[in-house]
């Protein structure tokens, strides 16, 4: 598989812009491109997907652990022609207090992948080859195999640039001027989602495909891909990781412009334990789909859209019915805020005895966390690494029986989350891929419910 891997010194340097215009113009060209994304992040993959018209997934050895990268790779990138895997942060930020771990650095070795090195040259001309020399000294081992120069000034500012590239020996392979139209725009989790920016997402894409089909060197970039060593790796396959349950029970997992946060290795997992899964829009959508056996909530904006979503009466109502009756919910993040009491006083589902409320702190990082209890998703003691990513708060953090368990940074225990009958809710970002036996749970939880439903009739 021909890869590269899209890096940069820092965040706002302008990755996101090279690599989803870099996605796009391949796939103009007739190249078939796999997406990647270095990390937790769910809003960057959805570009990725308006751009190559295939599923945004990410890569996070801190997550899936490092065994499972390359793997997971491989299976995202089955039938593709080139792999575009777009960075996190500087090249070597990885997960806090730990030598890298998670960082874009970790999963270019991990996939043994070149780099293409994406530099902000504004305020700086010759001193971009120290810069470089600095990169590519730190780490032997990580291949810097060529630069893009972002947002240059002039002609001139572009000679001195490449003089600064060529005295380090690293080959320009893109020039992108300064432009305001290659923006998209951003709120207070990043970016705002493709899924709600709707068609404006596409012309985004397409302006910045229009810039990178100019200004970037496409061959040079397949050049640096194909050089890439082969990854003898079996592709993950969700068949060989969990159990199907008989019984094919009805699951229905929400989507649509509120609930974005989420993994496609997640609805894979699902239909592998023989889920039915039905994707539900609660902006849209008045009721479950018949025969709903289970709900699956995950991440996204829902307090973008508190609103809408306290309209929908009929489908709170019947979340709420759903709960009630015993169906296994996982609720994570955006989820567990729409089972809340309210949102922003805006009426939610009432299944969380919680209100939830924007706020100015902003809640980020991994958590080593276990499982307190018993659940629908875990037994009692069950480990797993998740992330936080928010700047939402509930009243009540907790429940009498919490979702999770973990050790803070001061080191004193934290409790989160809440587990209600058959509903497992929390603001913890998990990835199914780590724990494959919570989702062939989950599925026979759902089964086991159906099955009730049907003796009752």
């Amino acid at each position: 598989m021909n890869r590269l891997v899209v890096a940069a010194p820092a965040s706002g340097s302008g990755k996101t812009t090279v690599a989803t215009g870099l996605m796009a113009a391949l796939r103009r060209a007739g190249d078939r491109v796999a997406p990647f994304k270095v990390g937790p992040d769910y809003i960057d993959p959805g570009y990725h997907s308006v751009a190559t018209g295939r599923p945004g997934r990410n890569l996070d050895p801190v997550m899936v652990g490092e065994h499972r990268v390359a793997s997971l790779f491989a299976h995202g990138a089955r039938g593709c022609d080139l792999a575009v895997v777009e960075g996190v942060m500087g090249l070597f930020d990885g997960r806090v207090d730990t030598e890298g771990v998670g960082s874009t650095a970790h999963v270019a070795k991990l996939l043994s992948a070149p780099v293409l090195f994406v530099v902000d040259a504004r305020g700086q001309s010759r001193s971009l080859a120290a810069l470089l020399h600095g990169f590519r000294g730190y780490d032997p081992t990580v291949r810097l195999g060529g630069v893009v120069l972002n947002q240059v000034g002039s002609a001139r500012h572009e000679h001195v640039l490449r003089g600064a590239c060529a005295e380090v020996g690293l080959e320009v392979l893109g020039v992108l001027p300064r432009d305001d139209r290659f923006a998209l725009p951003s709120r207070h989790l990043g970016l705002v989602t493709a899924a709600e920016h709707g068609p404006a997402a596409v012309a985004a894409v397409d302006a910045i495909a229009d810039a990178v089909a100019r200004h970037v060197d496409l061959d040079a970039v397949r050049r640096l891909a194909a050089g890439a060593p082969a990854l003898a790796v079996p592709a993950w396959d969700p068949r060989a990781e969990v159990r199907p349950v008989a019984g094919a029970p009805a699951v229905a997992v929400a989507g649509g412009a509120a609930f974005t946060f989420g993994y496609a290795e997640q609805v894979e997992l699902l239909a592998a334990a023989g889920a039915d899964v039905v994707v539900v829009d609660p902006l849209r959508d008045e009721a479950l789909p018949a025969g709903t056996a289970g709900l699956v909530l995950p991440g996204g904006f829902p307090e973008q859209h508190a609103a809408e979503l306290s309209a929908n009466e009929g489908l709170r109502a019947a979340v709420a019915a759903l709960a009630r009756a015993g169906a296994p919910v996982h609720a994570e993040c955006g989820g567990l805020l729409y089972l809340a009491k309210s949102l922003d006083g805006a009426p939610m589902c009432g299944v969380i005895e919680a209100e939830g409320a924007m706020t100015s702190r902003l809640t980020l990082g991994y958590r080593d966390a276990v499982a307190p209890q018993d659940s629908v998703l875990a037994r009692a003691g069950s480990r797993v690494t998740g992330h936080e990513f928010h700047r939402t708060a509930l009243s009540v953090p907790h429940g009498a029986k919490p979702a999770w368990r973990w050790r803070g940074h001061d080191q004193r225990p934290v409790a989160e989350g809440f587990v209600v009958g058959r509903v497992h809710a929390s603001y913890l970002h998990t990835h199914p891929a780590s724990a494959p036996e919570a989702v062939t749970r989950f599925v026979r939880a759902c089964a086991s419910a159906s099955a009730r439903s049907e003796a009752t009739r």
